[in-house]
């Protein structure tokens, strides 16, 4: 065995220049380093979001929101990344949505106050990770139930730690995900809840509309809801005002706003929207939606343009075998791939003024974990370390495969990282 020894002083300049392992750079920090993507001081593959796309998203649904008197809570299973949450409060969102125990936990962590969990929470684990933050007065909180068996469980995990637990009535449709199907799982939840006063406090009514496919089912789906939630403030089964009124992915959400924002249930009402790729947006399944926004809605519009795409993936070229393949250095481990591959968007050449559009015919043809397939052309000008910006579909399944982000500026130097808690 070969003993490796270094010259000394040789560790300490790369440990200043990269940051020590148990100690790197802090993120708050990553505008004061002059770090340019285009001169290559940033290891590549890279994850990167841009800032001026992101104002303009964040400004964009804060004014479709207001022009419907709704309220936002975000999804953050997006992007996990407080740094955004924060943003997305800043912008006047009404609180976060989230989908687990374990991110509420991060969320509340890092400030935010009010998550409204768009999941049912089973097992004791999670219920008491909810319950001791509760112990936060500052901390409102709200769950689903659709099942007269969970509404039985949180009760008696929180009769027995001497809380209340908000929750809120979850609908559903037959074929779909979670929510009661029918008048009669209905009545056996409020039934259920009926059972323990103390620990468990009927908020409201939501729903997941995305399940669906079709514009009038969707709205079929979205009056039934208004009327129940209508019939249950008759009955005075609320115990929180104003009451929550809750739905809306990222795919139906000028919908879900149009039918809600005219609902009318005698009670004042908070109506809260949960979209949450609408911040770094895509060029897959999103953009299909906000164009079909903007053909159909009004309020859209009436706005100067729709969502930007946020987000993008760069990667090096590093092997151009056959004169219709070359070989991108990025994979299934650093993009989303189940909406659809990546689509090449920019080439640059280092060296070069500045970044071209890529060929409209490349196209990402299969992903390995950390390889790229690209479909070219013979004669194409495309070489070994050519770096390639990728627009992607679905941000939540790309967000989660990066710990840090950094944030570009128009000329694409680092500003800030968004670090990301999954």
């Amino acid at each position: 065995m070969h003993e490796i020894k270094y010259q000394t002083g040789m560790i300490d300049p790369l440990n200043k220049a990269l940051g020590k392992l148990e100690a790197p750079l802090a993120p708050a920090a990553a505008g004061q380093v002059g770090w340019q993507l285009l001169a290559e001081d940033l290891s590549l593959p890279a994850a990167v979001l841009y800032e001026e796309r992101l104002a303009h998203n964040l400004a964009w649904m804060r004014r479709f929101m207001h022009e419907y008197g709704v309220q936002l809570a975000p999804h953050g299973k997006t992007t996990m990344a407080p740094k955004l949450f924060a943003r997305q409060l800043e912008a006047g969102a009404w609180g976060i949505t989230l989908a687990t125990a374990h991110q509420t936990a991060a969320a509340h962590a890092h400030g935010v106050r009010r998550v409204l969990m768009a999941n049912q929470l089973v097992g004791r684990r999670n219920m008491e990770i909810v319950a001791d933050l509760l112990r936060d007065p500052g901390f409102e909180f709200f769950s689903l139930v659709d099942s007269p068996e969970l509404a039985d469980q949180l009760g008696a995990y929180f009769s027995g730690r001497g809380q209340t637990l908000q929750v809120l009535l979850e609908l559903g449709v037959a074929g779909g995900r979670t929510g009661a199907r029918d008048a009669r799982q209905q009545a056996a939840v409020l039934a259920a809840l009926a059972r323990w006063p103390g620990a468990l406090s009927l908020a409201g009514v939501e729903i997941y509309e995305g399940v669906l496919k079709e514009e009038a089912d969707i709205r079929a789906f979205l009056q039934r809801t208004v009327a129940v939630t209508r019939e249950l403030a008759a009955a005075g089964r609320f115990g929180r005002s104003p009451v929550i009124l809750s739905g809306a992915g990222s795919a139906w959400y000028d919908v879900v706003a149009e039918e809600f924002a005219r609902a009318e249930i005698g009670a004042p009402l908070d109506i809260v929207l949960r979209p949450g790729c609408y911040l770094t947006h895509d060029v897959g399944i999103y953009r299909a939606a906000q164009e079909r926004i903007l053909a159909s809605n009004p309020v859209a519009q009436k706005m100067r343009e729709g969502l930007l795409p946020a987000l993008q993936l760069w990667a090096y070229v590093q092997s151009v075998p056959e004169p219709e393949r070359a070989i991108v250095g990025m994979g299934k481990r650093d993009a989303a791939f189940d909406a659809g591959m990546p689509v090449p968007a920019r080439l640059y050449r280092p060296g070069a003024p500045a970044p071209q559009a890529a060929p409209a015919h490349w196209e990402v043809s299969g992903m390995m974990d950390q390889h790229a397939y690209l479909r070219i052309r013979a004669g194409d000008d495309i070489r070994v370390g050519d770096m390639i910006a990728f627009d992607i579909s679905h941000p939540c399944l790309t967000f989660d495969k990066w710990r840090h982000i950094p944030v570009l500026d128009g000329s694409l130097r680092v500003t800030d990282i968004v670090q990301t808690f999954f």
